[in-house]
């Protein structure tokens, strides 16, 4: 099963629609995706008809087992979606006050690995949405992923928030036994607009190596496809926003195909880091 978070330490910049247009695009093509929601605002929770507010039972319970997770709890959590082809591993606001409930617990960092490593064998692929904070979830979905996407918003404020989470990836990184590649993904772009066309050539200036060339461009279809609770490849296609999200997805998945020929499938997939070096990994919460 191949892993991709989608993070960013600013919020609104379109990581939840990022994380459905990506799954709708691999479950289209038959494959059997699962989209994790880490966030506690739950948005993909809610995007799929549940209230993260009165989940019984979500992602939650998992980090409730961090030490050894049952083998039969992840099957129990899953949820069904509106796609045949993608199951849900909900959020819950209870999520929010975890770190202030496990200061110390061993092994909260690798839950969500251990997590899917259950999973594997369920899936072809495992989405991460994660929280807009530095903090247990989102250095769960780091440690869990392959390759990291990172939406940011072709405005000013965004590019700021963008230094911050270069700036974590880097420190993450240092605890990897590799580092996660990424892909910088330019959203919520409108060409008639200055601030949008100054935000991507600046994009382009800094970040050239690891800025996804192309970008996503602003498109009512996918708020229209947010209200009817289906994910945007299958309410629109054709849609713009649509199409250049096909492009992206065929671009992650030849640059992991790159990696696997160069180093090997076997290494592609073991594990992110040793536990004892993502427990160091620094946990305070930093909101943009």
């Amino acid at each position: 099963m191949r892993t991709w978070a989608v993070a960013n330490q600013k919020g609104g910049v379109g990581k939840t629609t990022t994380t459905l247009a990506v799954a709708g695009i691999l479950a289209d093509a038959g494959k059997r995706v699962l989209v994790v929601d880490l966030d506690p605002h739950g948005s993909m929770t809610s995007y799929f008809g549940y209230d993260p507010d009165s989940m019984e039972h979500s992602c939650y319970d998992l980090f409730q087992h961090s030490g050894v997770i049952p083998a039969y709890l992840p099957q129990q959590l899953l949820r069904d979606t509106s796609h045949e082809n993608i199951k849900l591993l909900p959020s819950s606001t209870a999520l929010a006050v975890l770190e202030r409930q496990s200061p110390g617990k061993d092994g909260l960092g690798l839950v969500i690995s251990r997590t899917l490593a259950l999973l594997d064998n369920d899936f072809d692929f495992a989405l991460i949405d994660s929280p807009p904070l530095l903090g247990v979830l989102m250095v769960n979905a780091l440690a869990a992923s392959e390759h990291l996407l990172i939406p940011v918003q072709t405005e000013f404020l965004a590019l700021k928030g963008l230094e911050r989470m270069v700036n974590t990836l880097k420190m993450i990184n240092r605890s990897r036994q590799q580092a996660l590649p990424y892909s910088i993904v330019a959203t919520l772009f409108d060409r008639r607009t200055q601030a949008s066309m100054t935000a991507l050539r600046m994009l382009k200036r800094q970040y050239p190596e690891t800025l996804w060339q192309a970008y996503i461009p602003i498109d009512t279809r996918l708020r229209d496809a947010s209200r009817a609770g289906l994910v945007p490849s299958r309410f629109d296609k054709s849609s713009r926003a649509i199409l250049a999200y096909r492009a992206l997805v065929k671009h992650v998945l030849g640059q992991c195909l790159q990696r696997t020929a160069q180093v090997g499938p076997d290494k592609v997939d073991s594990p992110a880091a040793p536990e004892h070096k993502i427990a160091a990994v620094p946990l305070r919460e930093q909101r943009s």
